[in-house]
């Protein structure tokens, strides 16, 4: 057995062994496993089943991680990402009223065509051609759209007629739960524990149980039904030319997030070359063919998660750690009753659900992406102001693709105004343009 991971996975020549391999694997996917709560617990909302989306998240996740390991050989692991999930949730299944089913059919066609340009460069053109001050921005924005849903669903903030939105009851069951979770997490964070997200989400578990807010339905089950969601995506349906834009942005979203993490995790464990990573086009690869059979078992778009960097500061170098997370995403099948109880939603009356056990998470992971904010040039009006509307517009308008419509557009205009038009690059007109006709067609 020795000899095979040697031959396969080149553990010498990467300076790592079986067990380092082991434990770096393990640690990856103790720091990412609070997507097993929040996935089902966000599609679910918007009419997917919640045992099947769990499924298909577990055994998505599996295969695109073990795609990592086969094309690669990379420590990284792949699952669906956040941001992708909320734009898939809350933009286009509730604010566009596009049906779920077609939703995952958009998921599924930004896959293929993730694949069908692998020869092409315009991956590589696309990541050029975006203005860093809009990509630190999409992130930012995305970020507090992140942690608004989160602390709607932890009911600190609720709906108010006059202001939007405002402070809710602090004294309340689930506000409570949440506001126990999220200390958890913060102090884990704060002190580096690199399982800090889920051992807050057990945290947060233990007091709505104590609370009376879940209750307890056992540990271990046979994996719940995939049927609700097996093959439910319409392609025929996200090819209309309305669902362009929600293509485009599935697209553009799955691009940075794939090469932004391999890119970072890359450096991290000295996999890059001359300023290149070796094995990317596999390595991105494995995420767009994860994400189509994804939409086909019934989940949103999969990617390279940034959390694999604590298994490379654990030791990983290797697919092998990519294996070790596989097989855990398949184990984590039979664990369906207690992702039940930890993902549900509590009834909190008038037509409120809240999901206080995994709204800390949302929150925590909200203010990590929005850390991005710093890398922005603000001493030049024509970064600035885009870049500020990009992350303004996400979570007021609940709308990834209305944010980084309202940054293409005002970047272009502003470049123009002050005849620096020569420093836009013609994709990033191209889309201006399209976003324009997008809402004169609207109006």
């Amino acid at each position: 057995m020795k000899g095979f991971l040697e031959r396969r996975f080149h553990l010498a020549e990467h300076g790592t062994t079986p067990r380092t391999e082991l434990l770096a694997g393990v640690t990856t996917f103790l720091t990412l496993a609070y997507i097993l709560f929040v996935q089902p617990a966000l599609l679910s909302s918007v009419g997917l089943d919640f045992g099947a989306v769990f499924v298909a998240t577990c055994l998505a996740s599996a295969f695109a991680t073990l795609l990592m390991a086969w094309l690669a050989n990379y420590p990284i692991a792949v699952a669906p990402a956040m941001g992708h999930n909320f734009y898939f949730t809350f933009t286009v299944v509730v604010a566009m009223e596009v049906p779920w089913e077609v939703a995952l059919g958009g998921v599924a066609v930004a896959g293929l065509l993730f694949i069908a340009t692998a020869g092409f460069g315009l991956r590589e053109k696309l990541i050029t051609a975006i203005p860093s001050s809009l990509k630190h921005a999409i992130a930012t924005g995305i970020g507090l759209l992140i942690a608004m849903i989160g602390l709607q669903w932890a009911g600190v903030v609720v709906s108010s007629p006059g202001t939007l939105v405002t402070l809710g009851d602090l004294g309340a069951p689930p506000v409570l739960v949440a506001v126990a979770g999220l200390v958890a997490m913060a102090v884990l964070w704060a002190r580096g524990f690199r399982g800090a997200i889920l051992l807050g989400i057990l945290v947060s578990t233990l007091a709505a149980w104590l609370g009376g807010l879940v209750h307890f339905q056992g540990v271990a089950a046979l994996p719940p039904s995939m049927l609700p969601t097996l093959g439910r995506f319409d392609i025929l349906g996200a090819l209309r030319p309305e669902m362009v834009t929600v293509v485009f942005v599935f697209f553009f979203l799955a691009l940075f997030d794939s090469v932004g993490t391999l890119v970072a995790v890359g450096e991290q464990a000295g996999l890059m070359r001359d300023g290149a990573l070796p094995k990317a086009r596999g390595a991105l690869l494995a995420d767009a063919v994860g994400t189509v059979v994804g939409a086909g078992l019934g989940t949103s778009t999969v990617t390279a998660f940034i959390e694999s960097a604590t298994g490379v500061a654990a030791g990983g170098r290797t697919g092998l750690t990519a294996v070790v997370i596989a097989v855990l995403f398949l184990l984590s099948l039979f664990f369906s009753p207690l992702v039940s109880m930890v993902g549900g939603g509590y009834d909190a009356g008038g037509g409120v659900t809240l999901y206080p056990v995994v709204a800390p998470a949302l929150i925590l992971v909200g203010a990590m992406m929005v850390r991005e904010v710093r890398r922005i040039n603000w001493d030049d009006p024509t970064e600035a102001l885009p870049a500020f509307l990009t992350m303004m517009v996400m979570p007021l308008a609940v709308s990834i693709t209305d944010g980084i419509a309202f940054g293409f557009i005002a970047y272009v205009l502003l470049k123009l105004a002050t005849g620096r038009g020569a420093e836009v690059h013609w994709l990033v007109y191209l889309f201006a343009v399209l976003f324009l006709v997008r809402y004169v067609v609207l109006v």
